[in-house]
């Protein structure tokens, strides 16, 4: 599987932007996917994860209630809605899909959790 994340770019603090995830190869319907980000000089971060079967999210600390993953099947895509945005938001952002079998309700929140990455797309939140 193939990911491509894209929609990142330049916002102002307090604004929104909206990424995707979709697989240019392979399909990514039917596993869970994960954002994460990953600021300079700073170890991958877990920002959310999405079920595409059931729908059920998870979310990091710092993003909760700001962020929301969903999934879009006409289109075979994954989106992040993030709101409120802070200058601390500002990092490249990946998504990934989790290959192997997984628990109803887990928390899959490890950069080992997941078996296919994609590029990143930079979001930068001025503030």
């Amino acid at each position: 599987v193939q990911l491509q994340a894209s929609g990142g770019g330049l916002v102002q603090a307090g604004g929104s932007l909206s990424l995707s995830c979709a697989a240019s190869r392979g399909t990514i319907s039917n596993k869970l996917v994960g954002w994460f980000r990953q600021a300079p000089g700073q170890e991958r971060e877990f920002v959310a994860h999405i079920s595409w079967n059931t729908g059920s999210t998870g979310y990091g600390d710092s993003v909760k209630g700001r962020f929301t993953a969903s999934v879009d099947n006409a289109k075979n895509t994954v989106w992040l809605q993030m709101n409120s945005l802070k200058s601390e938001d500002t990092a490249v952002y990946y998504c990934a899909a989790r290959g192997r079998a997984r628990s109803i309700g887990s928390y899959y929140f490890r950069t080992t959790d997941y078996d296919f990455w994609g590029q990143g797309t930079k979001v930068t939140v001025s503030s």
